[in-house]
């Protein structure tokens, strides 16, 4: 029997993210997985030789490639809509967890187990690795609206306070570190970071 997994995956690069706002360019769920997968690695490796953790990175990233696997099904719900209130939240809760078991479904019974730990977050065994993966998720939205600023989109101006805040009170060190060692960079021209 022919599996789908891999061939429902990889119409990741079909799901188009930022629905609601006017983009200079667009960006699929796929490139936005593969850009959080980095900066999670990264989050995780600053934590273990900075701030004194000893947790897999390699982990972290494999985790942030995945994170937002359900919205092949799902689609990217705006997050003013997924957050609007506990009610729609919960709603929205449930249809992911559905949609993880939908996309297992399209594993073999072998891997099902593997997959699942990549797919669904509310275990505690990865539990801090979610908590970079979710500040690389934001930071990652955060290069976004910067880099549609300097296109001079304005659209994005509120969101990349409200993202920068929402960074902020996730309270991670890591996070801090990044925010203040490379996000600058993010505003250079190319041939300023060639320099």
């Amino acid at each position: 029997m022919s599996q789908k997994f891999f061939a429902v995956i990889s119409r990741m690069k079909y799901i188009n993210r930022w629905a609601l706002m006017r983009n200079t360019i667009s960006e699929n769920i796929s490139e936005h997985s593969l850009e959080t997968a980095f900066i999670a690695h990264a989050l995780a490796l600053i934590r273990n030789r900075r701030f004194g953790g000893s947790i897999n990175a390699e982990r972290c990233a494999l985790l942030a490639m995945y994170h937002d696997a359900t919205e092949i099904i799902t689609g990217d719900l705006p997050t003013p809509v997924k957050y609007y209130n506990k009610e729609i939240r919960s709603v929205y809760g449930e249809i992911e967890r559905n949609a993880t078991e939908q996309l297992l479904s399209y594993l073999p019974d072998y891997l099902r187990d593997d997959y699942r730990g990549l797919l669904d977050d509310s275990g505690d065994e990865d539990k801090e690795l979610w908590r970079l993966v979710k500040a690389a998720d934001k930071i990652s939205a955060l290069i976004k609206c910067l880099e549609e600023r300097r296109m001079g989109n304005d659209d994005f101006q509120s969101a990349e306070k409200a993202t920068l805040a929402a960074i902020h009170a996730l309270n991670l060190p890591e996070a801090e570190a990044f925010l203040e060692e490379f996000i600058p960079a993010y505003s250079l021209t190319l041939d300023e970071q060639a320099r």
